[in-house]
């Protein structure tokens, strides 16, 4: 059985040609953040007869089970990530639209006081910093 198949079936979600396709392009984006058109221009460009639709209800599929994250960075459009279990923050490019992924534990460390100085525990968060190239 591959991997795919696996990490569908621990999910709980049936093996389905296209479950498995989206999954192996999600694994082969890497730290690339895929749009569902991203998704679906890739399955069109292997030749897979896949709808556009059939994309977004697999990854809100993947969202629910945890197999994906939704990020919301730019205005209106969803991009998804391959759940990895580790936390990190994000800065998108302003000018390119680039994802860079990052993790700074002097950040972490305050965020966790500053809702500590309030009498809350965070239970969930995220940091998008937008970002523009420095002017030489």
């Amino acid at each position: 059985m591959t991997s795919e198949n696996q990490e569908l079936k621990k999910a709980g979600l049936k093996v389905t040609l296209p479950r498995v396709k989206i999954l192996q392009i999600l694994e082969k984006a890497g730290d690339h953040h895929l749009s569902a058109d991203d998704v679906y221009r890739t399955l069109l460009d292997q030749g897979e007869d896949v709808g556009l639709a059939t994309v977004y209800r697999v990854l809100t599929q993947f969202e629910t089970a945890g197999l994906v994250q939704r990020h919301h960075f730019e205005a209106g459009t969803a991009v998804f990530e391959l759940e990895k279990g580790d936390h990190h923050d994000h800065m998108i490019c302003l000018e390119t639209g680039k994802v860079i992924e990052f993790v700074d534990p002097v950040i972490e460390k305050r965020q966790h006081e500053i809702a500590e100085e309030h009498g809350y525990d965070i239970e969930e968060h995220s940091l998008i910093m937008y970002v523009r190239p420095k002017k030489k």
